[in-house]
Order: structure tokens, then sequence, then C-alpha cells
């Protein structure tokens, strides 16, 4: 019999990954969606597509009971769903806290705790790492978050350890990109316009996990007994120079001179809550804030793999330069094919 899959949040450039993988390897799998995600990634043949209502305790349980494959539910269940930018910073809490309390609540109330529960925090829930020595951010760091979104990655993770009925796995990945990431995209384009835009005149130590090696990562670790109840930092094993990811991408765009910018502190800061402010007028949030502010200022995203790899054989198969040759083709193609659509209008 086939294993069961719920993917919460499965609406995002990650989530469409996921559920590709998940139906490759035979899972019967479900795509948790709120009504107003859009499904772009989300049209492959045999998914299942699930409308959740997280704010609501009892449309939740409503739509578990409508939707579980068997009166237990699933037997895994990922949890991909989470806001990296808010315009109001409340919702850090309510998205990434708030609504894994309620949906654990409900999912025991309901009689349908998973053999797996696989939640994504994020790197950004041990806040800065050793920013002296530029020592490796390890599973035993102790987290400092310095960030609404970490803080409240944090939050959500300390609730799930309260739960000792619940099977769950955390991941922390550094940062994710493949094709159709947008926040990566953005130093693309820019590249791709012949500047290269960084912060601050430190040594910077930049950290990159491909997409398929985390999705990867994940249904190993879920079908790994030695991963229940424990956290890993999910990356690859090494670390690049801004200098390194400009090389790789103005390669693959065929870019001869690409003149980097270096920007000081205390400029990006103002033009970060500029951005905040403007944008929380407006009722919209701003990729430029902030919490992206302190992350882009922070100066060691070196990671320690040691614990994923001894405990599910996680080995990436997608260094950086592998990986940014298929994200930048995609993002060539995406922008033949819109100039070719301007010309038809």
């Amino acid at each position: 019999m086939k294993k069961t899959l719920l993917i919460v949040g499965a609406g995002g450039f990650i989530g469409g990954f996921i559920a590709d993988e998940a139906l490759k390897r035979g899972y019967d799998t479900w795509a948790g969606v709120r009504p107003s995600t859009s499904r772009r990634w989300l049209g492959q043949p045999g998914l299942h597509i699930t409308d959740f209502d997280y704010d609501d305790a009892d449309a939740i349980a409503a739509a578990l009971r409508g939707a579980a494959p068997a009166e237990h539910g699933w037997d895994y269940i990922i949890w991909n769903l989470g806001a990296t930018k808010c315009a109001n910073f409340a919702d850090f809490n309510r998205i990434n806290f708030e609504y894994v309390r309620t949906f654990t609540d409900v999912l025991r109330r309901e009689g349908m705790l998973p053999e797996r529960f696989l939640f994504m925090s994020s790197l950004s829930a041990l806040g800065p790492g050793d920013e002296k020595g530029y020592a490796p951010l390890t599973s035993a760091t102790v987290p400092q978050p310095n960030t609404r979104y970490g803080l409240s990655k944090i939050k959500a993770e300390t609730c799930l350890e309260m739960q000792p009925d619940l099977r769950w796995t955390i991941f922390r990945p550094t940062g994710v990109y493949g094709p159709h990431e947008r926040d990566y995209l953005m130093m693309v384009k820019s590249i791709d316009a012949g500047w290269d835009f960084g912060v601050g005149y430190r040594r910077q130590m930049l950290t990159f996990i491909y997409v398929a090696d985390l999705v990867d990562a994940m249904f190993k670790a879920i079908n790994s007994p030695a991963t229940l109840h424990r956290k890993y930092i999910i990356s690859e094993d090494r670390a690049y120079s801004q200098a390194d990811f400009r090389r790789m991408v103005a390669a693959r765009l065929g870019k001869q001179i690409v003149v980097p910018v270096r920007l000081p502190l205390w400029a990006v800061y103002a033009a970060s809550a500029v951005a905040e402010k403007l944008a929380a007028l407006q009722g919209k949030p701003s990729t430029l804030n902030r919490d992206k502010y302190k992350i882009m200022k922070q100066r060691n995203w070196n990671c320690d793999i040691s614990d994923a790899r001894r405990d599910f054989g996680f080995t990436p198969q997608w260094p950086l330069e592998r990986g940014l040759a298929v994200t930048v083709a995609e993002y060539l193609k995406e922008k033949k094919a819109a100039k070719e659509e301007r010309r038809r209008r």
C-alpha cells in the first residue's frame, strides 16, 4: 500500500518541488494550501489539493476529515508553511507559530498525529554565529534569533518540543535557491544588469542549499528512525564568498563585466527602514526591511551538517555552480518568453 503524505504550505516554489518528488517516489500526496494560494506549481497528475483556513481550528478539522485518506490521517506531514516578510509584524507570530500550534492541536484532537511531522524551520532561528573566528553553526549552537522571523521560528520549534506524543523532526535550512525562487533571482537580475551589490566591508561567508538537495533530505529524514525528535542544519557542505556567487552567475549569463559595489551598513539600514515604513503605509510587505538588513549584515553563515550526514546519509549532490547553472538557465528562458510576449503585444 502506498504511503500517504500531506504537504502543508505547498503553494510556493519549495512546495512544488516537494510534490513533484513525492509523486515520483510513489507517495499518495496531498497539497495543503490556502484558498487564495496560487496553484501554479501544483498541476501534477494524481496530486490531491486541500484548502485550509489556518485561522480557524474547526475549519481545519473539517478539512482534515474531508481529505484524509484514512481515519488516522496521513503517514507523513511536511510543514512547509511560513511567512518570511509581513506588512504587519504580528503576522510573523500568527503564521509561523500560532498556525503550527493550532494545526498540531487539531491533529491530536482528531486522532491524526502522523508517523513523522517534518517542520521546516530556518537557519535564522539560530541567529548570528561566530563573526570573529567564523566557526560554523552546529546543532549545538544556542539559538539567539535577532529577527522577528527567526524568533517566530524558534517559538514554533519550542511548541513542537513540548508535544512528546508528536513524532517531529526539524530542519533548519540555509538559503534555498533554484528555479522559480524569487529572492536570489533579484541578485541574478542585478548581475545580468552589470551590477553586484554587497553589504558591508568585512568578509562574509555564505551558504546555500539547492532545492532538490533539500527535498531529497526531507524524504530521507522522514524515513529514518534516527531523526526522531532531532534538529538538523541543512546546507551544502561548504561556504562561498559573494565574489564566488557573482563569478558563477556571470559565467552562466555570459557577462564579461560586472561591477561589484559595496554598500556601507548604515546606508543599507536607512534604506531598509524607509522601505519598510513605506510598505507598511501601503499595507504591503517589503522585500527590503529591517529583518532583511540583519540577515544581510550577518557575516558568517558557515554550517556544520555532520549530524544530518550521520543520521540519514545527507550528502548534497548540487554544488552551487551546478545549481546556479539550472537556475540561471530557467531565468534566461523566462526572460526570453517575457520578451516575446511583449513583442506580441
